[in-house]
Formats: C-alpha cells, sequence, structure tokens
C-alpha cells in the first residue's frame, strides 16, 4: 500500500495552557473530526480539576476518546496508549471521519508514530533496592548515575522525575543496555496513517507563562486542594503511583501530607509547570515533521483551518 493511500490524521500537539482544547473544539465544528486526548493525566477519572479536563458542556459538543478511561490506582502505559488509540483510530476512520489527536504528553505521540521496544517487565528485588539507594545518596547523585549510563535518557529524564529516573536505572540494571537504546530499537515500520503535525508554539514565551498562571489560579479557585484531599481520602493511592506524579497533584499531595509547606504550593505547582512546559516546547522544537503555528497571535483557529482545508481530501472534508 502507497503512503498516499493511507488514511489520515492530525496531531494537534502543544505545551500545556497554550489553548489545545479551545482550538481542537473549534476545529470538530469546522471539519469531521474526532478528538482524541494524548495526555497522560486525562486517562484517569477523579482528576478533572487539576488537569484542565473537560467538563461536560465541552463533551457534548466535542466528545473526547481517551479520558476517564483508568482509576488513579492504575497505571496506564505509553504502550497500551498506542494500542487504545490505534483502535480508536480504526473506529473512526470507519466511520468517515478523521482522527485528530490532542495532547501535550509527547511520550504518547511518539509511541504512537514509532512504537516502543518490548521492555523488561518491574523486578521487585531491584526496584526496592533502587529505592533504597534513593533514600541513601539522594536523588541528584542517581540522576548522575543515569547520565553515565544513558546520557540521552538523563538529558530526556528531568532530575526531579524519580519515577522515570528509576525505571530507566532498573532497565539499565536487568538488559544491560541503555533505556534511549531500546526505544530506538523499537521503532519499526511506519505507523500507516498520514500524518499531518499541528504544533502550538508561543511567539512570546512571557504570554505562555501568563497563562499557566491564570489557569493555576483558576484550578486553585475551582478546587484543586479539595481533589486532592478527595483522593487522599481514599486510603488505597499513594505518592508514588504514576497519576499522582502529575504537576499539580505531586505538590499538592506533599503539602496536605505535611511533607511541605502549604503557604507556598501554588508558587510550586507554578514553577514545576513552566519547566514542564519548557520540556515540551524543547521536544516540539525537534518533531519531524511539524509545522508551527504561534497561539498568541490572532485567528489561530483560522490559520489551522485553512492548513487543514489544503490537506484534507476533499471527499472527507467538512460537515
Amino acid at each position: 500500500m502507497s503512503e498516499n493511500s493511507y488514511p489520515q490524521a492530525v496531531f494537534l500537539m502543544g505545551p500545556t495552557a497554550s489553548g489545545k482544547t479551545a482550538a481542537a473544539v473549534e476545529l470538530v465544528q469546522r471539519f469531521p473530526l474526532e478528538i482524541i486526548s494524548v495526555d497522560s493525566a486525562l486517562v484517569y477519572r477523579g482528576m478533572d480539576v487539576g488537569t484542565a479536563k473537560p467538563g461536560p458542556d465541552i463533551l457534548r459538543v466535542a466528545p473526547h476518546h481517551l479520558i476517564d478511561i483508568r482509576d488513579p490506582a492504575e497505571p496506564y502505559s505509553a504502550a497500551e496508549f498506542r494500542q487504545d488509540a490505534l483502535a480508536v483510530m480504526d473506529d473512526i476512520h470507519a466511520r468517515g471521519r478523521v482522527p485528530l489527536l490532542v495532547g501535550g504528553t509527547f511520550l504518547y505521540f511518539r509511541a504512537l508514530e514509532h512504537g516502543l521496544s518490548d521492555m523488561p517487565p518491574a523486578d521487585p528485588a531491584l526496584r526496592a533496592q533502587l529505592e533504597a539507594e534513593l533514600q541513601a545518596e539522594g536523588l541528584p547523585a542517581l540522576h548522575r548515575r543515569l547520565q553515565a549510563v544513558d546520557p540521552e535518557a538523563a538529558a530526556r529524564i528531568h532530575a526531579t522525575d524519580p519515577q522515570r529516573i528509576l525505571r530507566a536505572l532498573e532497565v539499565h540494571a536487568l538488559t544491560g543496555q541503555p533505556l534511549s537504546a531500546l526505544h530506538a530499537a523499537g521503532r519499526g515500520a511506519p505507523l500507516p496513517w498520514r500524518l499531518l503535525k499541528l504544533a502550538l508554539v508561543p511567539a512570546d514565551r512571557a504570554v505562555l507563562h501568563a497563562r499557566i498562571q491564570q489557569r493555576l489560579m483558576a484550578m486553585l479557585a475551582g478546587g484543586l486542594e479539595d481533589e486532592v484531599r478527595a483522593l487522599r481520602s481514599r486510603g488505597d493511592l499513594q505518592a508514588e503511583l504514576p497519576a499522582l506524579r502529575a504537576v499539580g497533584y505531586r505538590q499538592m499531595w506533599a503539602a496536605l501530607a505535611g511533607d511541605a509547606p502549604m503557604d507556598d504550593v501554588a508558587e510550586r505547582i507554578l514553577v514545576a509547570t513552566r519547566r514542564y512546559a519548557r520540556r515540551q516546547l524543547t521536544w516540539l522544537r525537534g518533531e519531524v515533521g511539524a509545522e508551527y503555528f504561534e497561539f498568541d497571535l490572532n485567528d489561530l483557529v483560522g490559520r489551522l483551518s485553512r492548513r487543514l482545508d489544503e490537506w484534507l481530501d476533499l471527499t472527507a472534508i467538512k460537515n
């Protein structure tokens, strides 16, 4: 099958607070598109405020696939996302529509487009040993160790992310190979879809920072603290779970647990969110084939719409 005969799919990528959801909602009202969420936090039920999850009014107009599909106690991997997304994409195409994959979890986008290698399962004894070393030596020491054995992974994984640092060290210990090498080896045949990659970036980084702060204030006013209190009250959730490592939840959980002061929790969430957005932008700038749209300039949806008009097949262009 030639690439031109592949079905079409659109990636709408961008950092947090760049207006991806608002743009996507507008686009699905103009084109025969259906939204698939590409967000590692939106998959979890009961995590609505801190993830800026679209509410019922938005979902009635623009349903989102792959949100609210996991309990926070249940991990969700990039491999699982790929399997789920491909199934939804096939279903959308079978109904004569085009998948619009929207989000900022770039590991998920990469897994979908390139695939992932088979990773060794977690080794409880080795993980316990690494966690003991984390307590004894501290996270900076383990990140330096990762830099020595897998500099590519260490550059990609933030020095304050214990979950991913420990996993990378665990994979290296189990296989003798860097995690980055296994990821690269897992890239197989191209995804059998024609992709249009639309990347939202700021013309002025200060605008993105202001949006991040404004959204954080809305989350705090909208009940982020109460939401995290409710999660803690369940009794079966731990801070180390992937769901609760999400920015905002991690800082609020620590404050409510008494492990960090509550009076500066907003500032700590703000700093962490800005760092996350910076990593997202770095990833976006290296995304092969991406077409960049400055989201803080006029008529973003109009500019995106004109590109979609050019790219979508004439037989499936508008409702």
